[in-house]
């Protein structure tokens, strides 16, 4: 999986583009996380006032680069298909190949825009491009229990729950219980 593998001009639904970062997102990622800090903040980890940054962005859009040029990750920014506003982000990490070909989806969408099926519309396209180009088995995607929001979504999305893991990940500075899910690809 390399960045090869994901059509340049990025895939278009009926509301949303979903296209790999550039370095020249930087500002306007940083304004997307700043905007959106405290509605993203019991889901994430801690994120200190330096993640606040135009360095700490840049260098965290290198990384992303970086990742994807060693088939470990796909990013992808969702974007308003008219008018390119940042939207939010999903991304398809620690990818592993092998016996295993797996990966674990993140998500995030601004709070101006929950509740419209945006996030629904971007992720079933991004999932099926993983599926058919990437030949990934499986996705897994993990939310805390009181997400309900993701939990549905993913539900919706054909995810199923395969458990639940005891303060599984440091969120916002404490070790959080999390459900987990994962979808299978039907053809592989």
């Amino acid at each position: 999986m390399n960045t090869s593998d994901f059509p340049a001009e990025g895939i278009f639904t009926e509301r949303v583009h979903l296209r790999m970062p550039r370095p020249e997102d930087a500002a306007a990622l940083l304004a997307f996380q700043s905007e959106n800090r405290a509605h993203l903040q019991p889901w994430e980890p801690f994120r200190g006032d330096g993640f606040y940054t135009l360095p700490a962005t840049r260098q965290r859009l290198a990384t992303m680069q970086q990742q994807m040029a060693n088939g470990s990750a796909l990013h992808l920014q969702l974007r308003e298909r008219h008018n390119a506003e940042l939207l939010g982000e999903c991304n398809f990490t620690n990818i592993v190949r092998g016996p295993f070909q797996a990966c674990f989806l993140g998500f995030s969408i601004g709070s101006r825009h929950e509740g419209k099926g945006l996030m629904s519309e971007a992720l079933s396209a991004a999932i099926e491009h993983v599926f058919e180009h990437y030949r990934l088995h499986r996705i897994m995607a993990n939310h805390r229990p009181e997400n309900a929001r993701s939990g549905a979504l993913l539900a919706k999305l054909g995810f199923e729950r395969e458990g639940l893991a005891r303060a599984y990940l440091k969120i916002n500075g404490v070790w959080a219980d999390h459900v987990l899910t994962s979808r299978v690809n039907p053809d592989e």
